[in-house]
């Protein structure tokens, strides 16, 4: 006898999601759907085995995704839901598991935790579901879906999800009881044959990917969990110049004299560009702007910022804060900081909490001492997706 085992579904059209590949089979990150769902059970000690149901016309995109991973044979499975199920329960009376999860091969991610409460209920009911509250006012409405008819009372109402577990032996006697008849889920056969249901709390993350809707908040809700924090610093140096004014951050500020570069010489915002770029493995700023093209000629240097940005974005990822540091004599920053940091934070659209910036002197030390010119440096943290 086998403790547990997971039964898997796989054998969907995705009629609803509207693609020719079946929705199981698209990629989140670096894995498909249903690799995601799998690997869930597979690194929980508590489960022996799985098994997945698919379609007979899926086996090569199947194998696909599971040739790395040691587990049962996949099952084809039948012109409905329930019947994939019972095909997959009867696959396994060899194996004679004491308990069984079944799980929609759709919801990409059940937490460990969840898996974990759902086998421990088990140990002492015969079933058990994971249930969410309902927090919408309910409504049913015509046959049209023109008109509300009436409100219906919520209190007592939840949402049903996977996995559910079984006893192996009841849900499989369940389900050849019930085999005329079509159900929505396991836990209706399972009512039929009078076995009491117990529940555990779901979770608002173990969504079924039944629209393009929904696997877009499901793409979008892996890469803002799953992701590494990438540092990156800047560094840059400007001479005076003549003139009557710079400009730092994106600010003009008047003054005496001005600072030599190509571009708009923008030391401090050049910095910031540096450390983004550095953060997400882009190089440089020369690289990007070399100075001896023409057309980057008193360029402003806000250009350059919203260029890593855009190689940010393009990346999936988000800056979550810039720290710039300026070292001068002259001019006084302080007067300008605080519309300086809301021109990065403009420029980045970050809060303002997010965008420092400072300034120092080097004690009359050093060129910057001198006054020959100003410093800058910076650093940026971005988060990345894992692909």
């Amino acid at each position: 006898m086998t403790g547990c085992i997971a039964l898997i579904l796989s054998g969907g059209s995705g009629e609803r999601f509207g693609n020719i590949l079946p929705k199981q089979y698209l990629d989140i990150g670096t894995q498909t759907i249903i690799r995601h769902a799998v690997d869930v059970f597979y690194n929980h000690p508590k489960i022996d085995n799985i098994r997945v149901v698919i379609r007979p016309q899926d086996k090569n995109i199947y194998q696909n995704s599971f040739d790395d991973i040691d587990i049962l044979e996949p099952v084809d499975g039948g012109e409905t839901r329930q019947e994939s199920v019972r095909f997959g329960l009867e696959s396994l009376v060899e194996l004679d598991p004491d308990i069984v999860l079944i799980h929609d091969g759709a919801r990409p991610f059940p937490s460990h935790d969840l898996l974990t409460k759902t086998i421990e209920t088990l140990q002492h009911m015969p079933a058990v579901i994971p249930v969410l509250g309902i927090s919408d006012t309910l409504k049913k409405v015509d046959e049209t879906g023109s008109f509300v008819k009436e409100t219906i009372d919520r209190n007592n109402l939840f949402r049903a999800q996977t996995p559910q577990g079984f006893k192996f032996k009841s849900i499989l006697k369940a389900h050849r009881r019930n085999s005329e008849q079509q159900f929505t889920d396991d836990a209706v056969i399972a009512e039929k044959e009078g076995l009491e249901i117990g529940t555990v709390a779901g979770e608002v993350e173990n969504i079924k990917i039944t629209t393009q809707e929904d696997y877009k908040l499901v793409v979008k809700m892996h890469h803002q969990l799953n992701g590494t924090i990438h540092v990156g610093t800047g560094f840059d140096v400007h001479a005076f110049s003549e003139g009557d004014h710079l400009v730092l951050c994106g600010v003009k500020i008047p003054y005496k004299q001005s600072l030599k570069g190509h571009s708009d010489a923008d030391v401090a915002i050049h910095a910031a560009t540096d450390a983004i770029l550095g953060a997400i493995g882009e190089d440089d700023i020369g690289k990007h702007f070399p100075s001896e093209d023409k057309k980057w000629k008193n360029t402003a240097s806000t250009t350059f910022l919203q260029h890593a940005m855009f190689l940010v974005n393009k990346l999936n990822g988000r800056i979550n804060n810039l720290d710039v540091t300026i070292i001068c004599e002259k001019p006084k920053i302080g007067p300008y900081r605080k519309k300086m940091r809301e021109e990065l934070s403009k420029i980045l659209a970050l809060p303002i909490t997010s965008v420092n910036v400072k300034a120092t002197t080097t004690e009359k030390l050093g060129f910057t001492g001198r006054e020959e010119g100003i410093a800058a440096q910076a650093i940026a943290t971005v988060f990345l997706p894992i692909k």
